[in-house]
């Protein structure tokens, strides 16, 4: 199955998520349970607040979508293939995935990308070559989506970063029920 923009929006409207096989394929996975960041339990850490209050890094909003994923995708175990990079990129095109990136002195220090339907954004990945700069992009992204009125970050899959953030996870049927209301939303991401 190539991956189209819409196939990607009819996957992650049902729940769904890709992820390179490390085979040359690609498959579709959910998870049971899923994370979730409640946009009102964001938690900061004072060191964390202390960079954000010092202006560190300058924050932008899709101003660099390729150097993000392929950043994303530059580690030693990554499920961002090449066909992965190439449909995101053609999402990002169609104007449903989005970046947010922490520059210093014009550099891309990091950032993160995800997908937005209605009043649901999925989190795909982050990476950071600076102390805190992924955090910093996380910080905004909420900021962002309480400003446009979104109703639900979705983590995917819990990890301890995300847990100190605050992500939660949930069952998957509830996650579910929370996403079909999200996405019905009129909102705009950018």
């Amino acid at each position: 199955m190539m991956l189209t923009p819409e196939v990607l929006e009819t996957c992650y409207r049902a729940g769904a998520f890709p992820m390179a096989d490390g085979e040359g394929g690609v498959e579709f996975y959910r998870s049971n349970p899923r994370s979730i960041l409640e946009l009102d339990s964001l938690h900061v850490s004072k060191s964390l607040r202390r960079v954000l209050r010092k202006g560190a890094f300058e924050v932008r909003i899709n101003y660099d979508f390729e150097s993000v994923i392929r950043a994303c995708a530059d580690r030693e175990e990554t499920w961002i293939d090449a066909e992965i990079t190439a449909a995101f990129i053609a999402f990002h095109r169609a104007g449903k995935a989005h970046s947010v990136e922490a520059y210093v002195d014009g550099e891309l220090a990091g950032g993160l990308y995800g997908v937005s339907i209605g009043g649901a954004f999925m989190g795909e990945s982050m990476f950071s070559r600076r102390p805190d700069a992924s955090k910093v992009c996380l910080v905004r992204l909420v900021e962002r989506l309480r400003e446009r009125g979104f109703v639900l970050l979705d983590c995917q899959i819990q990890n301890e970063h995300l847990a100190r953030m605050g992500a939660v996870e949930v069952p998957e049927d509830e996650f579910l029920r929370r996403l079909e209301r999200a996405s019905a939303l009129r909102r705009s991401f950018a």
